[in-house]
């Protein structure tokens, strides 16, 4: 296969939109860990919650950081290959367009991850709320019953 000028140039949107992406689940982070920050100040005594909200965002601050960093080096390979490409030197280009197609790939691939511990985060956040509501569901069922038997 020929690779033209045109085809690194089709990857400039992708990995453009995906930087766009990452760079809002780094926003969204920020606004976590300045969220929980606050929290903590207000109230530092739910230290087993917070413990575990700091590693999940910790670990995915940093996995951000390393997508953001293979993303931003797809796209300079993929400039380079383009530039290769104008200059005549195809060999070169085509080694340094699947240097662009694996930087992207691990992108991909630690965004996978990302999304995973950022379900895992979530879920911690709702099992704490399951807690109170189980608990006041059952307090609410102790007074409920205790009218019906009075009826």
């Amino acid at each position: 296969m020929e690779l033209e000028l045109s085809t690194p140039a089709l990857l400039f949107s992708a990995i453009t939109l995906l930087m766009l992406a990452f760079t809002n689940r780094f926003l969204a982070i920020a606004n976590l860990i300045r969220g929980l920050h606050k929290k903590f100040k207000e109230s530092p005594d739910e230290e087993e919650l917070v413990v575990e909200q700091l590693h999940n965002l910790r670990r995915r601050l940093s996995l951000i950081k390393n997508m953001q960093l293979f993303g931003i080096f797809s796209f300079l390979l993929c400039v380079i290959c383009m530039y290769l490409l104008f200059q005549g030197y195809t060999v070169a280009a085509n080694w340094i367009f699947v240097g662009s197609m694996a930087s992207l790939l691990i992108a991909l691939g630690l965004s996978l991850i990302e999304i995973q511990i950022s379900t895992k985060a979530l879920n911690l956040e709702l099992s704490d709320m399951e807690e109170v509501f189980r608990s006041r569901k059952s307090s609410l069922d102790f007074i409920f019953k205790k009218e019906n038997k009075k009826e």
